[in-house]
């Protein structure tokens, strides 16, 4: 079942259940999913439907750091659709899949004794197997740390 699908099944159980908030959360990650596709003239892949996920998750934590500190009810409703919205993303890579791969990353390239001039390579390499499954500025960060 294709995230839409799922999304609008959600949809539809926060209407009968008379859950406003939840309803209009989904309804904006609905909106966001359909515009994807509109734009691409096909259906998504798992991993663009994820993309427009995190997006939108992004989007929603901005909109809550942004917000002065005396809207209380602005932060709220952002805790809360970003409540409904994690439900739906994708599973985030630990720290420790991510050093697993920066090995790998550094036994295929032959790489004993990294250093800065070798970050490039090793990120270029990386970053393709981690997309969508991993924070780029975690990656950046123990990449970074293995070049010390």
């Amino acid at each position: 079942m294709s995230k839409i699908e799922e999304v609008r099944a959600q949809m539809v159980a926060a209407m009968k259940n008379k859950d406003r908030e939840r309803k209009e959360s989904l309804s904006m990650l609905l909106a966001a999913l359909k515009n994807k596709a509109i734009d691409k003239r096909a259906d998504l892949t798992e991993a663009e439907e994820n993309e427009v996920i995190k997006k939108e998750i992004k989007q929603t934590q901005e909109t809550m750091d942004l917000a002065p500190a005396d809207r209380e009810d602005i932060k709220e409703e952002c805790r809360k659709r970003l409540a409904v919205l994690k439900e739906f993303a994708p599973e985030e890579m630990s720290e420790e899949q991510i050093r697993a791969e920066i090995s790998g990353v550094l036994q295929e390239l032959g790489i004993e004794q990294p250093s800065g001039k070798d970050k490039g390579r090793i990120m270029k390499e990386l970053m393709p197997r981690v997309k969508g499954r991993a924070d780029g500025g975690l990656v950046n960060r123990l990449v970074g740390e293995l070049l010390q």
